[in-house]
């Protein structure tokens, strides 16, 4: 569930994006609506107001999600700073990326691998398994970052598209394969029973 509270605000931008350009007066100002400006600005805005609800919720955010807001605030902000769609455009490949890096860190750094971190208290896995499965959330962002970075910079019509229905289902798909995957591997408790995801 925590994945899909993630695409709330791409959700949003891409809705704001695919407006015909309007002005729209609120509270005696004057907005303009539609287009990858004010796009960009609903994302800056709904991205703060849905992780500054989970902090205010929870009194943290995991760092993933601090990871993509500060990437959506960075990115999102160039992009109205200079009024230039590239900035905005790196921040899918990049944010990837760091995550990507951040897996793979985890190999060298740390008692175990990052996914076991995630959820080692929902399931139990021999240590090799969970290394194959950190490896495939490596490759996962890997190929995320430079499907992101290729459609972005070759197919302009359509990135927006492929930002928000593209990476989407790239994450249901392997979030999907995961389960089957650890389907085949989960492990009894120390108790007897099943751990379940």
């Amino acid at each position: 569930m925590k994945q899909f509270i993630d695409f709330i605000p791409l959700i949003l931008f891409f809705i704001v994006f695919k407006l015909d350009p309007r002005d729209v007066e609120l509270a005696g100002q004057v907005f303009s609506i539609g287009g990858i400006f004010s796009a960009t600005a609903v994302l800056i805005i709904s991205s703060v107001v849905v992780y500054g609800t989970l902090f205010a919720m929870h009194r943290r955010l995991e760092k993933g999600q601090w990871l993509t807001l500060v990437g959506c605030l960075f990115f999102g902000g160039l992009t109205l700073a200079f009024h230039s769609e590239t900035f905005l455009k790196w921040k899918a490949p990049v944010v990837n990326w760091l995550f990507a890096l951040a897996f793979a860190g985890s190999h060298f750094i740390g008692q175990q691998p990052l996914i076991k971190r995630v959820m080692g208290h929902a399931i139990n896995l021999p240590d090799r398994i969970w290394t194959q499965l950190n490896i495939a959330w490596v490759i996962f962002f890997m190929f995320a970052g430079a499907a992101n970075l290729f459609v972005a910079f070759t197919f302009h019509e359509i990135w927006v598209d492929f930002k928000v229905f593209g990476s989407l289902t790239m994450t249901v798909l392997f979030l999907i394969g995961q389960g089957v995957f650890l389907s085949r591997h989960m492990q009894d408790t120390p108790d007897g029973s099943n751990k379940e995801l």
